[in-house]
């Protein structure tokens, strides 16, 4: 028996099917999933090339965290809590910006320099001593893979992200990830609907010819789902040869060109990468990003995604990826809707459960994921109020260890 096997065998076939409708309304449930899933895995902030000048920063605020990215005078990338030592004020307040040699809290004007250490302190004198290392900014768990820069508030059993990916990285060498700029500044939008509603949509194509006619047209009967374990997953669209019936896709197919750095069987595919929980990489011949969603209550969640492309400033290249841009913006409209539309159905009296298909894998699969992390949800009916923490806790003591392979 595998280790998945092993994980599960104790649930029923029942419960082998989507998860049940309160996990998505209960605010008692949400603040189990900040901690087990949000604060203890690898979130994506941006790009090194979003950072290009000393001074230049990034922010990421989740789940009642603050991450700054900030590259220093001496080029390297160093990741911090957005936490002034003195009254743990914000010490820099916009999503990005840059600091010309030091970052000074707005609250009292606490100054750092760009490698994280104390600077100085408005009338020092009235303080204990200070030691410029130990009260500098609280440094932050962070790895940079292929450029992506990757934040962890908490250590958890999650391995590097260059571990979950390691089987893929001769694939995602090709795309030169590390050489690529940004094509506009990250941008965020709000959904309202549960976080896992987003998921469980995004995490299945059995949906794709009939809710996306542009993703239809683009690679329709060639789309593959491949759930590799708990720490990633692979979807590929390949593009059918048939002319475009809408004119973004037909005029994307008609004016993509070949892609050097790109071998054959990536020319005209889109991949997409999925790392637990909730960030989405996405590869296309033209472009690369990322998108990603945290929770901000049960009933709302914010969306964050990012483009980057490698330099070429061809005509026929920023045509191609505005017709890219423009079937992602299409989709991602049309996938808006049916989030919040299965979200509303778990409060309604007609909707008693989620019926799965075999297509519907990836959708299993990640319940499945998400009753190994949080054993809680595996329950039918909604604990009494003040004991789902408790609760959890008591029903992971002793389960099998997530296999993240």
């Amino acid at each position: 028996m595998n280790s998945f096997s092993k994980t599960f065998s104790h649930l029923s076939n029942e419960n082998r099917g989507g998860l049940p409708p309160w996990t998505y309304f209960s605010p008692e449930l949400l603040e189990v999933e900040k901690s087990e899933l949000f604060r203890k895995t690898w979130q994506c902030v941006g790009h090194v090339s979003d950072m290009p000048n000393a001074g230049d920063y990034l922010t990421l605020d989740i789940v009642g965290e603050r991450a700054i990215i900030v590259r220093g005078k001496d080029g390297i990338v160093r990741a911090f809590h957005n936490v002034c030592r003195h009254r743990g004020s914000r010490v820099v307040t916009d999503q990005r910006g840059s600091c010309k040699s030091a970052i000074v809290c707005p609250f009292h004007g606490w100054s750092y320099n760009l490698d994280g250490t104390l600077r100085a302190v408005p009338l020092a004198k009235t303080f204990p001593q200070l030691d410029p290392q130990q009260h500098g900014l609280p440094p932050l768990e962070f790895e940079i893979w292929n450029g992506l820069v990757f934040v962890r508030f908490i250590k958890g059993p999650q391995p590097s992200v260059k571990t979950l990916m390691a089987n893929f990285s001769d694939e995602i060498a090709h795309y030169r990830l590390g050489e690529v700029q940004p094509l506009r500044p990250i941008c965020t939008d709000t959904l309202d609907a549960n976080w896992k509603s987003v998921r469980d949509v995004d995490n299945e194509g059995y949906h794709v010819p009939k809710a996306h006619p542009a993703l239809q047209d683009l690679y329709g009967g060639q789309y593959i789902d491949q759930r590799l374990g708990f720490g990633v997953s692979r979807s590929e669209g390949i593009m059918n040869d048939a002319v475009g019936k809408l004119w973004s896709v037909r005029n994307y197919k008609k004016m993509l060109p070949k892609i050097e750095h790109l071998p054959a069987s990536n020319q005209r595919s889109w991949v997409y990468y999925g790392l637990y929980p909730n960030l989405v990489i996405m590869l296309y011949p033209d472009s690369i990003g990322f998108y990603q969603e945290f929770p901000l209550a049960v009933n709302k969640t914010m969306q964050r995604f990012a483009y980057y492309a490698l330099p070429d400033d061809s005509r026929e290249m920023k045509l191609t990826r505005y017709l890219s841009s423009r079937i992602d913006r299409d989709t991602g409209r049309e996938d808006a809707k049916l989030i919040v539309w299965s979200c509303e159905a778990m409060k309604s009296s007609g909707f008693k459960d989620i019926i799965l298909s075999d297509s519907e894998f990836g959708v299993r699969e990640y319940h499945d994921f998400l009753r190994a992390v949080v054993p809680v949800v595996e329950l039918r009916e909604e604990p009494a109020q003040g004991n789902l923490a408790s609760l959890n806790h008591s029903m992971s003591t002793g389960m099998p260890a997530v296999n993240w392979s």
